[in-house]
Formats: C-alpha cells, sequence, structure tokens
C-alpha cells in the first residue's frame, strides 16, 4: 500500500510540473509554430519569438498613447481598456 501511495504522489508531482512547463496559449513560444502547424525549432523557432515580442511591444505604447477622448483628454477605465484592445486588433489585422 505504501509503495502505491508513494507511485501515486509521484506521478502527481510529475503531472505538475509538466502542466506548469507548458507555454500560455498566448505567449510568443506558442505562436511559433510552422505554417503547417508543427513547432519550430532552433534558429526559427528564436527569430519568431523575437519577432512576436517585438510586435507585441511594439502595439502596445502606440495604442496607450492614442487612447485619448475627442477634446484630447486620457482615456480610464473601460474606455481605456477598449479603446487599447481595439487599437490592437486593428494593428493585428493590418499587419
Amino acid at each position: 500500500m505504501l509503495k502505491f501511495t508513494v507511485l501515486w504522489i509521484a506521478s502527481l508531482l510529475t503531472a505538475a510540473s509538466a502542466l506548469a512547463q507548458a507555454p500560455a496559449a498566448d505567449s510568443c513560444e506558442a505562436k511559433a509554430v510552422s505554417k503547417d502547424g508543427k513547432p519550430l525549432a532552433g534558429a526559427a523557432k528564436a527569430a519568431s519569438i523575437k519577432k512576436c515580442e517585438a510586435d507585441s511591444k511594439g502595439a502596445a505604447p502606440n495604442c496607450e498613447a492614442k487612447a485619448v477622448s475627442k477634446d484630447g483628454k486620457p482615456l480610464s477605465g473601460a474606455a481605456k481598456t477598449a479603446s487599447i484592445k481595439k487599437c490592437e486588433a486593428d494593428a493585428k489585422g493590418g499587419k
């Protein structure tokens, strides 16, 4: 019985560590896949991640600056969030 319990705990720890290391669905590492859906490796993966991170960093500050009302005052709260979301969606669709 002790052997079974030890094996069960070990398998839980292994599964938990595997899940903790999986990249988030919206991360650049998760998006580094080829045209046929296979994960990239090596230099291609590094280049893809670098481009993704540059694209994501470049869009946010620009969209933050554009989040202003018609009379030029900075937006806040839900209006700011919606404006930034729309700006980022437009930026991704336009590229």
